[in-house]
């Protein structure tokens, strides 16, 4: 970092606003950004420094403020995580990854919403279109599902809470935690559950009682809806509600499978056999699960859903990491090095 005098926005002058996303090497620009951390080392010589990230809904640029620096006061005393900022900075691409050269700082103000600032703009987002991969769920919860009313209690729940499904992420941390993330992980979990049970169903024609393919699909729609009461959505991203922390999504899924089946009532095993699907999804007690998965298609939505779950926050590892070497260091969801060979491949 600049060992110049810090600086905010004076008014006076003004460059122009380009996302953080849109920076190439070396170009300057005024921007907006989330503050997403702010950590406080010390190198291997004992000085101290504070490791920051800013983001906005395309980019994260994680870089230090070393401690002889300007910006050094300013960040330990001004700098807020979870906060939204205005920089002037310069983007440049290094050997340790991307890095921002920071010129001038200072939180949002209010007149900033009428050049364009959104907290939305800030935001991770799903690479997929919500609109579309809602369609595409509907449709394979009135088509994949046999039992008529096992799919009309599937398609009303899913409805009800269209609007609130269309951005939900799928959590706070780890995995699919970005705007449309819920659906994103549902969808892809569904898929993988047709082709299991598809496969298995013909694989064990003998089975007894036979695997039920549209419980399995149903299950699989379900599985985490009850994220829809233990997550919020804020400017800053998903934060857990009262219920969330207190009761959890296992539980409150299971609440409103059932709160629908009252008005919408379909056979009582199946009833049972879609509930033990939502509680065991997680399969052990200190993931949330109060029961292990005891049905064929328990199994298979369990696995199916922690498969989505590991795959993805490895891709994020790969996609984010920006150390050298064979292997990604540790600091991801999964708590361990990815290894992705000898050399990058672009």
């Amino acid at each position: 970092m600049s060992k110049t005098q810090p600086t905010l926005f004076s008014g006076a002058t003004s460059s122009a606003l380009v996302p953080l996303a849109k920076l190439a090497d070396g170009q300057e620009a005024d921007f907006f950004a989330l503050l997403v951390s702010k950590e406080e080392l010390t190198t291997k010589d004992g000085k101290p420094y504070f490791r920051v990230a800013f983001r906005d809904a395309g980019r994260e640029v994680n870089f230090p403020i070393w401690g002889d620096t300007a910006w050094a006061a300013p960040c330990r005393d001004e700098w807020t995580t979870g906060e939204f900022y205005k920089l002037r900075a310069q983007y440049r691409d290094t050997n340790y990854g991307p890095q921002l050269e920071i010129r001038k700082i200072r939180p949002v103000a209010d007149e900033d919403f009428t050049e364009g600032f959104d907290p939305a703009m800030c935001l991770l987002r799903t690479r997929f279109d919500p609109e579309n991969m809602f369609d595409e769920l509907l449709g394979i919860a009135s088509k994949k599902i046999a039992d008529q009313k096992l799919s009309v209690l599937v398609v009303a729940i899913l409805d009800k809470y269209r609007t609130e499904l269309l951005t939900l992420p799928a959590a706070k941390y780890n995995h699919h935690a970005q705007v449309g993330g819920f659906l994103e992980h549902v969808l892809s979990v569904t898929h993988s559950c047709i082709y299991l049970a598809e496969k298995y169903e013909s694989l064990y024609p003998d089975m007894r009682p036979p695997l039920h393919t549209g419980l399995v699909v149903a299950g699989a729609i379900l599985h985490d809806i009850g994220k829809l009461r233990e997550l919020k959505e804020t400017p800053t991203g998903a934060e857990y509600t009262a219920a969330g922390s207190l009761v959890g999504h296992i539980l409150q899924g299971r609440d409103i499978i059932r709160e629908t089946a009252t008005e919408l009532p379909i056979d009582t095993e199946i009833l049972l056999r879609l509930e033990h699907i939502i509680v065991a999804h997680q399969r052990l007690p200190e993931w949330g699960s109060p029961k292990p998965p005891m049905t064929p298609e328990a199994v298979i939505v369990h696995y199916a859903d922690d498969l989505d779950a590991k795959l993805q926050m490895m891709y994020n590892a790969l996609a984010k990491d920006d150390s050298d070497g064979p292997f990604t260091n540790n600091r991801n969801p999964m708590g361990e090095r990815v290894f992705r060979g000898e050399i990058k491949v672009d």
